[in-house]
């Protein structure tokens, strides 16, 4: 396998040490143990990767909105399969993570961080997907909102990924192998018209039983899920030049060019011409 290479779309930090940043990784990559506890959340298509970490080697197929959780002085090796590694990274400071401590009268020194591969975590993926909605428009609701992300996410961590959990989180269960099919079979037909029932006969469940296992796992229903994979698949085709919004429209699965608009206005807050207009700006500034 070719040696890696790393390269960062984009990056912020705030004051208080907070970073958050877009990148892809290939290849191999060793990198050092540094004093922050690291959360990722996959963005791309499928990657197959392998990870070893704190006398651990997990292994494994990442699909979109899978997190990982790396406790601070941690080294790790990186081994990617494939080209499809692209990931929102976030780097938590310690001394925050001893703030937020502070809230639940917890001894930070006595706090250890879970080490996480591949996971599911509604809440973490709900907010990382605001930090990555606010990096792509090139930060208009300042370094607070992404603060107040970030705040969010260390509170998270130590209440479910934490020794403070007194509890296993139910959320592990969403590694399980018939989730990963559903969520694998709908990244790969969204341009399709989906139906329950073909979802459900990929994961081998019932269509009953997918809606309650489903929205459990991901937090939200199945049709809505789908509904923000196909505006994020549409977002990233509106800078194709050579697509016109109708075609956006039919490639990532939506009727017609008003049925994108509405689902789009809805989930992004704005219509695809302004969404257009929006990313192209940021892009050609990075």
């Amino acid at each position: 396998m070719q040696d890696g290479a790393l390269k960062i779309f984009t990056y912020v930090q705030t004051p208080t040490g907070l970073s958050f940043q877009i990148l892809k990784a290939t290849g191999i990559l060793d990198v050092p143990e540094i004093e922050d506890v690291v959360v990722d959340l996959h963005l791309g298509a499928p990657a197959k990767m392998a990870c070893r970490r704190g006398g651990k080697r997990f292994i494994g197929t990442s699909l979109r909105g899978h997190v990982g959780i790396i406790p601070a002085k941690t080294s790790m090796r990186w081994e990617m399969f494939d080209d499809n590694d692209l990931a929102l990274v976030l780097n938590v400071p310690q001394k925050l993570i001893a703030a937020v401590a502070s809230e639940f009268e917890a001894d930070p020194a006595r706090i250890e961080i879970r080490n996480r591969f591949q996971i599911r975590d509604s809440q973490l993926e709900t907010l990382s997907l605001a930090v990555k909605n606010e990096l792509e428009l090139g930060c208009p609701s300042g370094r607070l909102y992404l603060e107040g992300l970030g705040v969010a996410m260390a509170s998270r961590l130590l209440t479910h990924h934490s020794s403070l959990t007194k509890h296993t989180s139910a959320q592990e269960s969403l590694t399980d192998r018939r989730l990963k099919q559903a969520l694998s079979f709908i990244e790969e037909n969204l341009s399709q018209d989906l139906s329950l029932e073909q979802i459900a006969s990929v994961a081998h469940v019932s269509p009953s039983h997918l809606k309650a296992v489903f929205r459990k796992s991901m937090g939200v229903p199945v049709y809505q899920y789908v509904i923000q994979r196909r505006v994020e698949l549409a977002k990233s085709l509106l800078l194709h030049e050579n697509l016109s919004m109708t075609e956006v429209a039919l490639a990532s699965g939506f009727t017609h060019q008003s049925h994108l608009a509405r689902h789009m206005r809805r989930v992004l807050g704005a219509p695809p011409s302004v969404m257009k207009r929006i990313l192209t700006e940021t892009a050609a500034k990075l």
